[in-house]
C-alpha cells in the first residue's frame, strides 16, 4: 500500500508542477476534504476545482525537493518541498501584485482512500510570504 500512495501522490505533484488541474482532479476523491494554511476548509472536488482556478489565476507556482513519508497502510502520508512562486494577480486581502517572486518552504498531509486523495491539508508560513512581495518594512 505504501508504494501505491507514493505512486499516487507523485502523479499528483507532477501534474501540479505542470499546470494540469484535471489531471490533479482526477486523483482526489468526489468528497475531498481540503484544508488550506489561511481559510475555511473546502469540501468536494468542485470546491477543490474553484480553489485550483483561482490559484492558477494568482499565482504560477512550482514546486522541488519534494520528500514524501507514507505510513506503512498507505492510508496517510505527508510531502514537504519548496514552492518556487510568481504573484501574477492581487488575491484578496493580501498586499498588490507586482510579479513578486517568493521561495517558500511547505507540507502537505493526506489521507488516501480506495485509490483517491480523501484529505489534502497544506501549512506554510504566509508572513514569510507576505515578507517576500512587500519587503521586510512594506505595508499592505
Amino acid at each position: 500500500m505504501r508504494e501505491t500512495t507514493e505512486a499516487l501522490l507523485t502523479r499528483y505533484f507532477e501534474a501540479f508542477n505542470a499546470g494540469d488541474t484535471d489531471g490533479m482532479l482526477a486523483l482526489v476523491a468526489d468528497d475531498l476534504r481540503h484544508d488550506v494554511n489561511q481559510g475555511e476548509t473546502r469540501l468536494g472536488k468542485e470546491a477543490f476545482t474553484e480553489f485550483n482556478a483561482h490559484m492558477t489565476a494568482c499565482y504560477k507556482e512550482r514546486l522541488s525537493d519534494l520528500v514524501l513519508m507514507t505510513d506503512a497502510t498507505g492510508e496517510r502520508a505527508s510531502a514537504e518541498f519548496i514552492v518556487h512562486g510568481e504573484y501574477l494577480r492581487t488575491d484578496e486581502g493580501l498586499p498588490e501584485a507586482k510579479g513578486q517572486t517568493y521561495y517558500l518552504p511547505a507540507g502537505t498531509f493526506f489521507e488516501v482512500s480506495q485509490g483517491k486523495i480523501q484529505r489534502i491539508t497544506t501549512y506554510y508560513n504566509l508572513s514569510d510570504w507576505i515578507v517576500q512581495v512587500v519587503g521586510p518594512d512594506g505595508d499592505y
